[in-house]
């Protein structure tokens, strides 16, 4: 059923088809041109300040004037956009399709042939808009459109960033989805392309395998993950897994670039292709909670970074603390001695690698304070008392004697 509200005198409103953290995109009409647009409506959570909502408000402007920048066949085209109720609407090019999200959630993993084709798609798309000096910054299932040739398109540049733009930035604040934001972008560091084609891993890995490779239920413990841990083993992945684990090494200058990606792609396509998919089957259980996981990884969050920087902090200290505490105390137990392991101290920020000592370098001797080096001294100390004692007694009463005598 219609919405029936219309957006600067010109768009009808007719259904929402996609709803995520930042915002609803809804079919419409163009009643000027007589034609099916896509707008996004911009919302803005209750938690936000007047200084955010600011931020949000020019950087859903500058994705439009990013994204009109350059065209592509793998892009969705900016049409226009129009202010209403003091927020912007992006009226763009609409596409018949569903979300990459939306299929992993109805159909489970995907077969391997098709997320390659997926991936040559997006990573032409992501090529044209990096060489148009553009970072999408947002790259996740729900914003991968898939037509019914399973032609797939690139959407939402929400929170895309350009060479050419003066950083927007706020303070101790991150915005993002979890599950596919680059490590870099964890920390709060600069993010260029390579953050790109980390999160184009992360949104392939999530096709073949049906979930997140960070996912933890929880924004946080996600980040963390993405920062520090590696990633779920791929069970499913088969010939794309070289692409998936080269797109997601934390280290950018060590990440696979666009050509390699694009190589690999290749490769996989190469293989000897699997069954096509069939139609999408009546969700089951398994499926409702993997789509349930995919939907928790396309939530865009935002993060405070100092809170962020301490429980990493906190995280690190506590964990490499108790695993010290725990390999001590069985050495303790069996009796050997333990001259490299060593519990970080109060206010440290981890313990520093064996790797930063020289090979050459013998490895500090740790003592450690031991009940039985104060039992023995002290039993001996009391022996010698004693014998002192009995002693003298002994001495004492051989003197009465002689002079009785």
């Amino acid at each position: 059923m219609d919405d029936g509200r219309v957006v600067a005198g010109r768009y009808t409103l007719r259904s929402p088809v996609g709803r995520g953290g930042m915002g609803t995109v809804w079919r419409a009409s163009d009643l000027l041109l007589g034609r099916d647009v896509a707008i996004k409506e911009v919302v803005y959570p209750d938690y936000l300040t007047a200084e955010d909502h600011a931020l949000l408000r020019e950087r859903t402007m500058r994705e439009a004037r990013a994204a009109a920048r350059f065209t592509h066949p793998n892009v969705t085209t900016v049409h226009d956009v129009v202010e209403e109720d003091g927020r912007p609407w992006i009226v763009m090019e609409f596409v018949p399709s569903r979300t990459l999200a939306q299929l992993v959630h109805e159909q489970g993993p995907l077969p391997v042939e098709r997320v390659a084709r997926i991936g040559m798609d997006l990573i032409d798309a992501l090529q044209a808009a990096h060489q148009a000096g553009i970072v999408h910054r947002d790259v996740k299932p729900g914003n991968v459109l898939i037509d019914a040739q399973w032609r797939a398109w690139l959407t939402d540049f929400g929170i895309a960033t350009s060479s050419l733009d003066s950083s927007i930035t706020t303070e101790g604040v991150l915005l993002g989805s979890p599950s596919y934001m680059s490590p870099e972008r964890a920390r709060n560091e600069q993010s260029g392309p390579p953050g790109d084609l980390w999160s184009l891993g992360a949104t392939l890995y999530t096709a073949v395998e049906g979930r997140p490779p960070f996912e933890r239920g929880e924004a946080m413990a996600t980040l963390l993950a993405v920062a520090n841990e590696p990633p779920n083993p791929p069970a499913a992945a088969g010939s794309l897994a070289p692409v998936l684990l080269g797109c997601l090494t934390k280290e950018p200058t060590q990440r696979m670039d666009a050509e390699q990606v694009r190589s690999a792609l290749a490769r996989a396509l190469r293989d000897p292709p699997t069954a096509l998919l069939t139609p999408p089957p009546e969700p089951t259980a398994d499926s409702r909670a993997r789509g349930d996981a995919v939907e928790r990884g396309n939530l865009v969050e935002r993060i405070d970074l100092h809170q962020l920087s301490a429980l990493a902090a906190t995280t690190a200290g506590r964990v490499a603390s108790k695993a010290a505490r725990r390999v001590n105390a069985h050495l303790d137990r069996a009796g050997t001695e333990r001259p490299t392991l060593v519990e970080p101290q109060p206010g440290a920020q981890g313990v520093a690698p064996p790797s930063a000592r020289p090979a050459s370098e013998p490895a500090p001797r740790r003592w450690r304070f031991r009940r039985r080096w104060v039992a023995v001294p002290l039993l001996v100390v009391i022996l010698l008392v004693v014998a002192l004692v009995i002693g003298a007694v002994l001495l004492l009463g051989a003197l009465g004697d002689a002079v009785v005598r």
